[in-house]
């Protein structure tokens, strides 16, 4: 089956509403967001992450990926760069973000309860490039490789 980046917050959100087809089960970290690659095949890759309350992301984008993700519970700020400053949009428990190849955010959980996410990537991710926002310029902090920093 060949997919598109349009199918992507689809199939995030297939993988969000069955839980029971998760091949792990969700843990809680409370030194750092815990995650599961639970799905991969030639085109796509479907990652589970956990956010306790607090736990975020650095600036990054997903090293040419397009992706998606689907809250499965709880809530999540997904912040994006917007003329110089981040702009927060929140997600709550069923809703999604589909995004592009060049797209930067960062995501937290900034509510009071754990949360879920699922998380799908076209192609599956090599790299990751961490930012910084520096007087509303970003600017490369770290490029992360798959298989060493995750």
């Amino acid at each position: 089956m060949t997919i598109n980046s349009a199918d992507l917050l689809t199939i995030a959100r297939r993988h969000a509403t069955d839980p029971a087809s998760w091949p792990v089960p969700v843990r809680f970290d409370p030194v750092q967001r815990w995650y599961a690659r639970i799905a991969r095949d030639d085109e796509h890759e479907v990652w589970l992450l956990t956010w306790l309350p607090g736990q975020t992301t650095d600036l990054h984008d997903h090293g040419g990926s397009s992706g998606a993700f689907v809250v499965a519970s709880g809530g999540l700020t997904e912040e994006i760069v917007v003329g110089g400053g981040l702009r927060p949009h929140v997600l709550r428990a069923g809703s999604g973000r589909q995004f592009g190849p060049r797209h930067v955010h960062r995501v937290s959980n900034t509510g009071d309860v754990p949360a879920v996410s699922v998380h799908v990537y076209l192609p599956a991710l090599l790299r990751m490039t961490r930012y910084e926002l520096d007087r509303g310029t970003l600017r490369v902090a770290e490029v992360a490789e798959a298989g060493v920093a995750w």
